[in-house]
């Protein structure tokens, strides 16, 4: 399975050649503030991810980053050191084949809006011991 996607100029092109994980739902602050609302991302093994482009990097946190277009802004990637990389799931050109499968980082999340789609919610992240 071959996923493609991009910014929302096209100045970055993404192309995963594995699979992409369950994709998740980040409430939390920095998610929200980059985002406008909410995140949504799967997990991307980082040696099936090809990236052409000018994507530059945001060190948002002591050990991890962000990675968006320079030229448009949009937020693609986020980046813990490890050999996952978590891929927008809204970058991705067409179908994902995936489905949300939870929310993390529910305490952080915005006053505005509710969480009632049934599905697992974490006040952290999922190893918080509180699904």
């Amino acid at each position: 399975m071959t996923l493609a996607g991009g910014c929302l100029c096209g100045a970055v092109r993404l192309q995963v050649t594995g699979p992409l994980g369950p994709v998740t739902a980040c409430h939390c602050t920095q998610c929200r503030k980059v985002s406008g609302h909410f995140t949504a991302a799967g997990p991307v093994a980082r040696s099936d991810l090809r990236v052409e482009g000018p994507l530059r990097w945001f060190q948002s946190s002591p050990g991890a980053r962000r990675g968006f277009c320079p030229d448009c802004g949009s937020y693609l990637l986020w980046d813990d050191g490890s050999d996952t990389l978590y891929l927008s799931a809204g970058a991705i050109d067409g179908a994902t084949g995936q489905r949300l499968v939870g929310h993390i980082y529910v305490a952080d999340k915005g006053d505005y809006y509710d969480i009632a789609d049934g599905l697992p919610v974490w006040p952290q992240g999922p190893d918080d011991g509180s699904a």
